[in-house]
């Protein structure tokens, strides 16, 4: 059983192969071990942030490729079709963490009636909640008919959720508005969505405000969940003398030093999230006034409540807002199903250019 893996290049993203050197051999089935078939998985600017942070934060040591090449990492569903392993049975499904390929040899532990988690040797220093593999009849977030919405919205939702918390947790960092770039992007809405929605019940006043292109941004005004929306040239045009956080998901280097400069002594915390323009984001980003910029990583936030809440507390307050999410966004969101290597190749190079229409999901399958 081969699989064919979409490969990037390293140091040009927009280098893609297929390769399908993975023999039979190494796919063989020892004890403990299954294999799951790659069925549909969502394209987002999230996944470029996996490529551009591939190193810094390991992502490309989740599925290894031959020298110089990655696989990007993407969060979909697959099927068991082959199983070595007590309690996973051929047939179930699993939402998690996948390469861009048809298979996925893995050496399920800690099994239980609601997930397993990858234990492959290479895998074990990295996050466990990348590791962890959700099955579908056993998970309260997952409902046969929002699958598509819960590919391209889940892990991004994940994070905004982690965000929300994040910032909520430390009191704004003592912000009374909230700068967030991208404002399109699926994960800067969905932390504005839970900042909008959470507001009324904490002791907090905020303003929630967004970044973005022109040509978003009536898009992004239309949708409610910020109080003010302007494009990227006007920020002179945003108060400076208000106690300010800027949440970065742009990862343009120039735009968060433009930021920097006109709030200074006022920008109480600039936290990096995402880097949808990748091509940018080693710009202008050395002695910036105020707070050095400082990288969110949600899988650190996620276990820090894990441990604080335990894990079925956090799913409960996940899935108590998750649903209200999927509300906001059913009136607005349209599924483009693609199919195919060469299909696959091509939405991945309109990701790449940030040529995406903040309207669109994209569940593709190799």
């Amino acid at each position: 059983m081969s699989s064919n893996n979409f490969l990037v290049n390293k140091t040009d993203f927009s280098q893609t192969l297929l390769d399908s050197s993975l023999t039979d051999e190494k796919q063989t089935l020892g004890p403990g071990e299954a294999i799951l078939k790659v069925d549909r998985f969502a394209m987002t600017a999230n996944n470029i942030t996996y490529a551009a942070m591939g190193d810094a934060m390991k992502y490309w040591e989740f599925f290894p490729a031959k020298s110089g090449w990655g696989i990007i990492p993407v969060w979909g569903f697959a099927d068991v079709v082959a199983s070595e392993c007590d309690g996973i049975k051929i047939g179930d499904r699993f939402y998690g963490y996948y390469p861009m390929a048809t298979y996925i040899h893995v050496e399920p532990q800690q099994v239980s009636p609601s997930s397993f988690l990858d234990g492959a040797s290479h895998r074990q220093s990295l996050s466990k909640i990348y590791n962890q593999y959700v099955r579908c009849s056993n998970d309260p977030l997952y409902q046969q008919e929002t699958e598509e919405l819960q590919m391209l919205l889940r892990p991004l939702f994940t994070t905004s959720f982690l965000l929300d918390d994040f910032f909520h947790d430390n009191d704004l960092f003592g912000a009374r508005q909230l700068v967030l770039s991208s404002a399109s992007s699926k994960t800067a809405l969905g932390m504005a969505f839970l900042l909008y929605h959470n507001r009324n019940e904490r002791e907090l006043d905020y303003k929630i405000i967004g970044l973005t292109s022109s040509r978003n941004l009536e898009f992004v005004k239309n949708l409610g969940c910020y109080d003010e929306v302007i494009s990227y040239d006007k920020i002179t045009e945003l108060e400076a003398d208000v106690p300010t956080a800027v949440v970065d998901f742009a990862g343009n280097g120039e735009l968060l030093g433009y930021l920097h400069l006109h709030f200074n002594d006022q920008l109480k915390y600039s936290c990096l999230v995402g880097a949808a323009h990748w091509d940018k984001r080693g710009g202008a980003m050395r002695d910036l006034p105020g707070p050095s910029p400082k990288l969110f990583f949600a899988p650190s936030q996620a276990e820090k409540r894990i441990k604080e809440w335990g894990g079925g507390k956090f799913q409960q307050m996940l899935a108590g807002v998750w649903s209200s999410f999927l509300q906001f966004v059913d009136g607005w969101i349209t599924i483009d199903h693609v199919n195919g290597s060469a299909a696959v190749e091509q939405v991945y190079q309109q990701v790449l250019a940030g040529q995406l229409d903040p309207k669109t999901g994209y569940i593709l399958s190799l």
